[in-house]
């Protein structure tokens, strides 16, 4: 039998996900080899000739990403109802300039991310991939695998797999789109063309593209819904209410005086605070307010410059190299209003005297002489200590700009050792470095300085008070960096065996490396915690690598004419990191379809996968705090024989120290947090069971709904000083346990007295004590017919295709650590439990092709959501605490103007519903009962709703042309 390849099975091997694998070869002619094609599904390493598989996969085609108008490849993803939506295009703060995928709402640590079935690059400690990277509009389809998949893929693959193919070009495509809002900002353009062409007589074959995209700010003083912060806060109209939200750190200077000074006679009796309405004249503070935001972005501004190619040349029969090559230069920012300097500082009289007038001059002078304490509180001694509010609004907002370059390189070859057996090798390396610019910072440290004397003073008390020598003299410009490096050295054989009834027995098995690295530097200012305006940072380092062996086998045991068909699979992986608390692990997954006629298949899968801890949990630099807790060795419980008097012996408590406060001198407990190098992995326990419909008496319509089980077990999660108590000395009860690592495992912590001091802090850090949880149904339908009229056809007909993906959550849950009460999200949305996670989703389509015309309607719905804390309560309909259910429609033109030429025209969001949330309801007031003990709060991520879930642009409009040639 002949050696040789098709190139349509090679480049099917390549691109239909099979990472791994080239197809075998068979002796039949080019016909035959068409009609017997074999492929590689997501899910599966093992080439095959039936695409359905025992793993549930959701399958979204290049044409939604056509007909959306969508130009990143987020605002597809983020419409799946497998997804609740990470960072997006809208994620000003908190938001990182990227746009990541959250599968299941388990986190995007959890979720894998392939292009074309192999890992791709990311970008920061966390390891998560930015989907700016992936090109849009080179996407074929998008596969959606749930559970874990770590036995086929390795780490991480813990929610499931989200597989992105991109298509081959055949001659050149050029093309670009614009969008505008209905209020005529946020203008996005790209352009984009690709050349696809073979040589050498067909042996080899290349792809090279190219895109440039653009897309301008949108401010949240751009819209009503968000050009107020809503909220609520203090006593009005018979119970807490507020129309709208602010900061107390205001523009004209705030002063809160905690001193012991006489206060009687001056504007700090009511209550300590006031504030400056001109310069230098100050009154009682009385729930002044400032708006920030406006200035705040709404749609965060990006460009993206990306290009690549791959490539493949058959060097002998049978035999081929192939690469990849990708490189983005991608450039998003973020701004914020001005900065808010809060603390307390120690101020020289003396030198804020030509900037106060006398008479309240006069009041700071009577604190000072009236004090009884020492140092800078001492009597008389023409200093005070104060805690001062001003919002430098004269150095302008703070703003930042990540600048990402990422490449990836890989190179493989593969072909067929025998007619039954190939072969598949390959390295991958990728590399993404991140620059962070911050500008609007303040110097804390020189901030003091202009206060105490030290360097010449500054004015904060008024409006505009700061001249522009001031503000270059507190101003700092604070950058920082990341750089993330993946390699993967992968080899394997795969084939067939013999046939025992059903079918061939496909087999692979292989080896694969790989190393992560990352690193998060931060200038000298952000990781001393010097500056005011963005969170400071520490540096994070480190690095891991793991072997792995994997096999996986598919069985056909039944297969007869009349369509009864039985089949099996299963898969396993042993990985071997360098991590000693991780250490060797296994994966493994197991899985039957069975079909008793054609009509209906019924599958079933079982997967145990697993996630390494990433390098920021691992190795994210240290820093001192001091958070409340109450030592347990204090308890007097502790003196008292049994375990909990004996792990405070361990732990450095001396016997007669044993339950007494004096082990406890402070209410705040220094401890060091950052990352925990003694993290073990992550393991989850997938089930799915599920049915296929293909009837045979409804031509063109196919259903598969399928449910789905996921338990995540030693999940990683950061809990406070007082849990980790807690979990350790009062739950777990074991020194050598990991949870007690913290106490045991790093070192003393306590002097000879028995006391935690700061020379001695326990370093705390994520800690694999969560569980996670999720469970549901998916239901995807499409179907397509031919309806018996025409307007722009000979034929009379046009065609009707319907696709309807949606996602029950029937439940979602966390467990902080084990006994901790357990927080259900599905349906919820909150503090605790963050972007709404609608019970009810899914995404609809319907498409009318007649002859060049195709009108397109999609279907966007999320049910309800509720609040996630029952002690807060707002004034959404019928006083519930509820986001009402939620439905967009969108409306797409696109008319082929010959073979050549498309051109297309669509409007997303048509009847240009508002964002949600509770505060947008009776008229944007949020009211509580003043008698129910609850409390009142705003209840949003950022500009009043979740920009992620919910449509914040309104009424939006594209056009674009596509030229194939």
């Amino acid at each position: 039998m002949s050696n040789r390849f098709t190139k349509a099975s090679l480049l099917t091997g390549t691109v239909m996900a099979g990472a791994m694998l080239a197809t075998p070869a068979y002796a039949q002619d080019e016909a035959a080899a068409e009609e017997s094609e074999l492929i590689v599904v997501t899910g599966s390493r093992i080439a095959q000739r039936n695409v359905e598989t025992a793993a549930p996969i959701a399958v979204v085609q290049d044409e939604e990403f056509k007909l959306s108008g969508t130009v990143n490849v987020e605002n597809v993803v983020n419409t799946l109802p497998q997804v609740v939506p990470g960072f997006t295009s809208n994620s000003n703060n908190p938001g990182t300039g990227t746009a990541t995928l959250n599968l299941r709402g388990l986190g995007s640590t959890r979720t894998m991310v392939l292009v074309n079935g192999r890992r791709w690059m990311f970008y920061d400690t966390a390891q998560i991939v930015d989907l700016n990277t992936i090109p849009s509009f080179l996407l074929d389809s998008v596969d959606v695998v749930t559970g874990g998949a770590s036995a086929v893929y390795g780490s991480d693959a813990l929610s499931g797999v989200v597989n992105f193919r991109l298509k081959d070009v055949e001659g050149v495509e050029l093309g670009g789109q614009y969008s505008l809002t209905q209020e005529g900002d946020g203008a996005r353009y790209n352009l984009f063309g690709a050349i696809g062409t073979s040589f050498d007589d067909g042996r080899g074959s290349a792809t090279v593209y190219a895109e440039y995209y653009n897309r301008q700010e949108i401010f949240q003083g751009d819209r009503a819904f968000s050009n107020f912060a809503l909220g609520g806060e203090g006593p009005g109209n018979g119970g807490l209410t507020q129309r709208q939200f602010g900061s107390s750190t205001l523009p004209n200077g705030v002063i809160r005086y905690f001193g012991n000074g006489v206060r009687t006679g001056t504007d700090f009796a009511a209550n300590r605070a006031v504030v400056f309405d001109t310069p230098g004249n100050f009154r009682p503070r009385a729930g002044d307010t400032y708006n920030y935001a406006p200035v705040n972005y709404l749609q965060i501004p990006q460009e993206r410059y990306l290009i690549g190619g791959y490539a493949d040349y058959e060097f002998s029969d049978g035999h081929e190299f192939y690469t990849e090559v990708s490189f983005v230069n991608n450039r998003v920012a973020g701004e914020l209003a001005a900065t808010p300097v809060t603390g307390t500082f120690n101020v020289n009289l003396a030198t804020i005297q030509p900037f106060i007038s006398a008479a309240d001059f006069a009041q700071l002078v009577q604190l000072d002489a009236t004090e009884t304490g020492t140092g800078a509180s001492a009597p008389g001694n023409g200093q005070l200590s104060l805690f001062l509010q001003r919002r430098t609004v004269e150095s302008g907002s703070r703003n930042t700009l990540d600048e990402r370059n990422a490449f990836r390189v890989l190179g493989g070859v593969r072909g067929g050792i025998t007619d039954w057996l190939n072969y598949d090798a390959y390295y991958m390396y990728a590399r993404t470095r991140n620059s962070n610019i911050q500008r609007g910072n303040i110097s804390r440290s020189a901030f003091q300085r202009g206060l105490d004397g030290t360097d010449p003073a500054i004015n904060i008390f008024g409006p505009n008070t700061l001249t522009q020598a001031m503000v270059d003299q507190i101003s700092i410009l604070a950058q920082n960096s990341d750089i993330s490096t993946l390699e993967v050295a992968n080899a394997a054989l795969s084939g067939f065996l013999g046939d025992i009834g059903g079918g061939d027995i496909g087999f692979a098995l292989g080896a694969e490396y790989r190393r992560v690295a990352s690193q998060f530097i931060p200038d000298t200012a952000l990781a001393s915690g010097d500056v005011i305006g963005f969170n400071a940072g520490d540096p994070t380092e480190g690095s891991y690598s793991v072997k792995e062996l994997f096999a996986e086998l598919n069985v056909p045991l039944i297969e007869t004419d009349s369509g009864l068909r039985l089949e099996v699979t299963g898969a396993g992986r042993y990985s071997d990191y360098s991590l000693d608390a991780v250490g060797g692990v296994w994966t493994y997954a197991g899985g039957v379809e069975f079909s008793p006629i054609p009509d209906i298949t019924l599958r079933g899968q079982y997967q145990r996968a697993v996630r390494a801890p990433n390098v920021g949990e691992l190795f994210g630099g240290q820093s001192i705090g001091f958070p409340g807790a109450t030592d347990p060795c204090s308890r007097a419980a502790a003196a008292a024989p049994g375990t909990l008097r004996n792990l405070c012996l361990a732990n450095g408590v001396p016997a007669a120290s044993l339950g007494t406060a004096g082990i406890q001198l402070n209410a705040q407990i220094p401890a060091f947090f950052g990352g925990n190098p003694n993290l073990q992995e992550e393991t989850s326990d997938s089930w799915t069971a599920g049915i296929v419909l293909q009837p045979s008496f409804i031509p063109g319509l196919q259903i598969t709904a399928d449910y789905f089980d996921i338990k995540i077990d030693d999940a990683i999660t950061t809990i406070s000083l007082q849990q980790s108590f807690e979990l350790c000395f009062d739950q777990v009860q074991d020194a050598t346990s990991v949870v007690c690592a913290p106490f045991f495992a790093n070192g003393p912590i306590r002097n000879a007295g028995g006391q935690i001091v700061e020379a001695f802090a326990p370093a705390l850090g994520g800690q694999n004590v969560a569980t996670l949880s999720t469970s549901g149904v998916d239901l995807q339908v499409v179907y397509s017919t031919s309806l018996p009229f025409s307007l722009l056809t000979d034929t009379g007909e046009q065609t009707l295709n319907l696709s309807f993906l949606g996602t029950w959550t029937e439940s979602n849950a966390f467990e902080a650590f084990p006994g901790a009460d357990i927080l259900e999200c599905a349906g919820q949305f909150g503090a605790n439990c963050g972007e709404p996670n609608a019970s009810y989703k899914w995404t609809t389509r319907a498409s009318f092709v007649d002859g060049p015309l195709t009108t397109s309607i999609r279907w966007r719905h999320l049910s309800a959501v509720d609040d996630d804390d029952p002690d807060t309560d707002y004034a959404a309909l019928n006083g519930s605490e509820r986001i009402p259910a939620y439905d967009l429609i969108d409306l797409t033109f696109s008319y082929d103007v010959n073979e050549q030429v498309t051109v297309a025209f669509g409007v997303n969001n048509l009847f240009d519903t508002l964002p949600q949330a509770p505060e947008f309801a009776n008229g944007g007031i949020v009211v509580s009962n003043p008698n129910n003990g609850t409390r009142l709060g705003d209840n949003q991520e950022q500009a009043n709703t979740y920009p992620s879930t919910y449509d914040v642009l309104g009424r939006d409009f594209f056009a674009s042309v596509n030229f194939k040639f």
